[in-house]
């Protein structure tokens, strides 16, 4: 008579395969076997010299209890991560630590053909992987699940425990193998109910090996929770990319071309969608509008907004472009108007390059930085209320005399905020990184560009996750 199941208990599934250092049941006496019916229940006499049923239970226990930790410590540090990339390499990781191996890869190919399409690797360099997109797709360890009709909602796995032992084995695939040095190989699906097929993941083990029921299920549901997680992170970074495609084509496409002067522009747009802008636009009598402002709020709607507002600027920039102050009282009235409860800040300069001379107006926006071979010092404009502030904007405009080799620079309070200082050392900041431009470089706006935004916001900080856009203008006379 077989042992009785043993009983379930709260949140735990009796039927998770036992792990492996469990102890195994030890067999039935050859009297047990052929005992009557009427023999005594195992449960209630254990064979002489057998485990205890009480043992063996609170080590099954014990073997779920550490299965169950080991997941909730895996899935909470996936679970921290806010981007895909990271994610994608942390279940890499901790596929690896699951199923024991050394090396994975990831290809995330979602089933609705709108990307991001991406290959990612563990242990294996660009060149490793580039090695493998030359083996034919479907002999890929993880190849048969790319095809999302034969994925789509299934979560077993495929192991290949002896690569070179197998019939059939692609040549092109034994030869890369063999380059790599994988010997076998263990892969999943990745898919959702809810977001459908994602792509696939697979894990190389350096000698033949494959991983044991026990392995695999942990694994399977680990998974299952990292497809929901990408899933999301998915459709994060899919809004990301719409909001910078809507705001880069609302900017312009290329910076014109002028006698006398050099420009250079960076932008970089926060996740949310932020409303700074910058334009340059050439003028009547070879004069050439520069303007860098920043519309309250982030979203689709600072981003709308931003882009009426710019439209609006480079229409009275033509009719009275020569008067920078007009330009912005018009510009003033028409937020004012359109949009109440949105204030802006903004800046617009009238650059007559065969003069090198600057005529600018700004409406609670921070001061330009001139750039030259003896000086780097702010121009000296008036404070006044960024637009839509008071019931009338009006402020002096301010004239700037450059010199040749001279670089006026542009920006928007982004870069200022972006250093989490406050604004007195922000601006100290700028004019430090201004200032320490190399001699060689400063013949090159795009360069001095670069320089200024590197050293004020050094360790990739331009372009980390934050709320703030920022706008670089570089503008050079010859």
């Amino acid at each position: 008579m077989s042992a009785p199941h043993p009983p379930k208990v709260a949140g735990i599934d009796s039927t998770v395969p036992t792990p492996a250092h469990t102890v195994a049941p030890a067999p039935p006496a050859p009297e047990a076997a052929h005992a009557p019916e009427t023999t005594l229940p195992v449960r209630n006499a254990p064979a002489p010299g057998g485990p205890d049923p009480g043992t063996l239970l609170q080590d099954r226990l014990a073997g779920w209890v550490s299965d169950l930790t080991t997941l909730h410590e895996l899935t909470e540090r996936l679970s921290a991560t806010n981007a895909l990339e990271p994610a994608l390499q942390e279940l890499l990781s901790a596929g690896c630590a699951l199923v024991g191996a050394r090396r994975g890869l990831v290809a995330l190919e979602p089933g609705d053909g709108l990307g991001p399409r991406t290959t990612a690797g563990l242990g294996l360099g660009r060149a490793d992987l580039g090695h493998l997109e030359t083996v034919p797709r479907e002999a890929l360890p993880h190849g048969a699940f790319l095809d999302a009709g034969r994925s789509a909602g299934a979560h077993d796995g495929i192991a290949h425990p002896d690569l070179f032992a197998e019939d059939g084995l692609d040549p092109r695939h034994r030869e890369v193998a063999a380059r790599l040095g994988y010997a076998a190989s263990y892969a999943l699906p990745l898919s959702t109910e809810s977001a459908g097929h994602l792509g696939a993941v697979g894990w190389l083990y350096d000698e033949p090996a494959e991983p044991d029921e026990r392995r695999r299920h942990l694994a399977g549901l680990y998974v299952r929770h990292a497809c929901e997680h990408l899933a999301r992170l998915l459709e994060v970074e899919r809004t990301r990319a719409r909001m910078a495609t809507i705001t880069e084509e609302l900017l312009p496409s290329r910076l014109p071309r002028m006698a006398g002067v050099q420009l250079a522009a960076r932008h970089r747009t926060s996740p949310r969608g932020g409303g700074d802008w910058y334009d340059a636009l050439p003028l009547p009598d070879a004069a050439l509008g520069l303007s860098v402002g920043s519309v309250t709020g982030s979203g689709p709607s600072a981003v709308a907004a931003m882009g009426r507002l710019r439209a609006s600027l480079r229409a009275y920039a033509v009719m009275e472009g020569e008067d920078p102050v007009a330009v912005l009282s018009d510009l003033e009235l028409l937020l004012r108007l359109t949009e109440p409860a949105r204030s802006a800040t903004a800046l617009f300069a009238y650059c007559e390059p065969a003069l090198r001379r600057v005529t600018l107006a700004g409406a609670g926006h921070s001061p330009p930085l001139l750039i030259g071979e003896r000086r780097t010092e702010f121009a000296e404009t008036s404070v006044s209320a960024p637009l839509g502030m008071l019931a009338c904007w009006e402020a002096p405009s301010v004239e700037v005399q450059a010199e040749a080799g001279d670089t006026v620079l542009l920006y928007t309070d982004g870069l200022l905020h972006r250093t989490g200082d406050p604004m007195d050392r922000a601006f100290a900041r700028l004019h430090a990184a201004a200032a320490s431009v190399p001699r060689a470089l400063r013949h090159d706006p795009e360069a001095v560009a670069d320089h200024v935004l590197r050293t004020v916001l050094p360790d990739g900080r331009d372009t980390a996750d934050s709320p703030e856009d920022v706008v670089l203008l570089a503008a050079r006379f010859d």
